[in-house]
């Protein structure tokens, strides 16, 4: 089987590339073209992937790709993926997010229709919730140029699969996390500034809305739920999460009580990182999920948060 991963250097790139890499595959990276190219996430299996360049916005780097290396599976995980920069850049987000799921579906419908196609569709979607828990069914209300780019995505795959009978999924994840995240998301921000504040490097931490609630579960869970969605018989959309809520209060009191500190004595509310229009509470209902694919999350939250700080407490301790 060969795979094409878009976004394979991100977070949850890497950890399906292992996957894939695991279950024998032959994978194949998009990467765009850069002067300065980072592969810190994938560089421990950079001898076993093969990285090929196209770009999301270049239609016939993509056609061309497909083309020449005739991939089983493409999953789509390149985006524009923080949140808070699509108000500063939301046509850049748009281009990216939505026009350029247009162009990887219009590439696969006009070289292979039969190639399945994985969309990382996302809860931000959901944004001012409509029920909770948030199901595959809920009404989609987004709050910010991220999240309404990711429903045109959303759409647009549903719309190539009853079109054109292709085999498209979507899986709606849920807030996932890990070691690998990026240091601009509000966890790994908590778990590398408590690390600092614990190991004398930093004083405060400065954070936004602690009341903002999420359905958190970790990345490395939840590319297996991609696999599993491109195996089923018949294509289709799922949420995956953890069915459980914790708010960012509850994230920092987690990571500052693993290293026995208070951290009502170290955060500071800043209005500079409280977003434009708020996503108080996502709580995504996995049943359908656990139903179909008989996935499970298997990370527990505490775990989690553990597992991000006492990996950012080595990275510091080691001078990186």
């Amino acid at each position: 089987m060969k795979a094409l991963i878009t976004g394979i250097t991100g977070q949850d790139g890497s950890y399906l590339a292992e996957l894939l890499l695991e279950k024998g595959y032959e994978v194949f990276g998009m990467v765009r073209r850069a002067s300065t190219e980072s592969f810190e996430r994938i560089e421990h299996i950079r001898e076993k992937v093969t990285l090929v360049q196209a770009d999301l916005l270049d239609q016939l780097s993509i056609i061309n790709i497909i083309e020449e290396n005739r991939p089983d599976e493409v999953y789509n995980l390149a985006a524009q993926s923080f949140v808070p920069t699509s108000w500063n850049q939301p046509v850049l987000t748009g281009e990216f997010n939505a026009i350029g799921v247009t162009k990887i579906l219009e590439a696969i419908r006009l070289v292979d229709k039969k190639i399945k196609f994985y969309q990382a569709s996302s809860s931000e979607m959901f944004g001012k919730v409509q029920e909770v828990p948030q199901k595959e069914s809920t009404p989609f209300y987004p709050r910010s140029p991220y999240g309404v780019a990711k429903v045109y995505g959303h759409w647009i795959t549903v719309n190539y699969r009853e079109s054109y009978d292709m085999p498209a999924s979507s899986g709606i994840l849920f807030n996932h996390e890990s070691p690998r995240r990026g240091l601009e998301f509000v966890t790994r921000k908590i778990t590398d500034g408590v690390a600092r504040i614990k190991l004398g490097l930093q004083e405060k931490l400065a954070l936004g809305n602690l009341d903002s609630k999420r359905d958190w579960g970790f990345a490395g869970d939840y590319v297996k739920a991609m696999w599993l969605m491109l195996q089923q018989e018949n294509p289709g959309d799922f949420v995956i999460a953890t069915g459980k809520t914790h708010s960012v209060e509850d994230f920092v009191k987690t990571a500052f009580g693993h290293v026995d500190l208070d951290f009502k004595d170290y955060v500071i509310t800043d209005p500079r990182f409280v977003r434009p229009a708020e996503v108080d509470l996502l709580l995504g209902d996995p049943s359908l999920a656990k139903e179909k694919l008989k996935w499970e999350p298997l990370v527990t939250f505490d775990t989690l948060v553990k597992m991000m700080l006492d990996a950012d407490l080595k990275r510091l301790s080691s001078g990186k």
